[in-house]
């Protein structure tokens, strides 16, 4: 049984090796709500119910849970990426089921989200670089397949430009409708395709 509080019991002794799952989704919490230096070890130890002692068994410190956390959210997009790649299609219908999987990881995975794309610099303390090569990692993904499109003589402009455009047009989407709930938003399925739409025309070529 959890408290009232939301946190978990404090575990008695013999279960101090809790999954590491458990500590990664409370520090997740954590560092949405208190921000990278307000959620400390003992306070995500406690959320878990565990001494710090326990915690450290399983991390050495909380950059080290952060850059864990940005790597799994990477992980899972990345995944689905990798299977539309595989897929024989045109660069243009990878391009916008790629950037449909991204749009759709933002509202399922609303914590690592703002974790990797939303925190500003400095926010991330030891963890910054982890969060720094993840966003990378994606863009890199994103551009190889819009310079597919500029070999297919698609594109008119250059590929690096115009992947910034896409990627800024469809994170302003998500991080716009993950911090303003509160808005009267359109179906959010109408809005991802005309803004897709809307970009892709200007930076296509019939």
């Amino acid at each position: 049984m959890r408290p009232a509080s939301g946190r978990s019991a404090r575990k008695p002794k013999g279960e101090g090796h809790v999954r590491r799952a458990e500590i990664l989704a409370a520090a997740e919490r954590l560092f949405v709500e208190r921000g990278y230096e307000g959620a400390t070890i003992r306070k995500i130890a406690d959320e878990v119910g565990v001494s710090s002692t326990a915690l450290y068994m399983h991390f050495k410190d909380k950059a080290e849970i952060l850059a864990e956390i940005c790597e799994a959210g990477f992980g899972k997009l990345a995944a689905v990426t990798d299977e539309i790649e595989a897929e024989t299609q045109t660069a243009e219908m990878a391009l916008r089921r790629k950037m449909r999987a991204y749009y759709e990881f933002g509202f399922a995975n609303p914590n690592a989200y703002r974790l990797i794309y939303l925190t500003r610099p400095g926010e991330a303390g030891g963890a910054e670089e982890a969060a720094r090569r993840v966003g990378r990692g994606l863009f890199e993904r994103l551009r190889s397949t819009v310079e597919d499109m500029s070999k297919e003589g698609r594109l008119n402009r250059d590929p690096h430009t115009a992947t910034q455009l896409i990627w800024a047009g469809v994170h302003g989407l998500v991080s716009l409708m993950l911090t303003k709930p509160y808005f009267d938003w359109d179906d959010r399925d109408t809005l991802f395709d005309a803004m897709f739409n809307a970009i892709l025309s200007d930076l296509t070529r019939e």
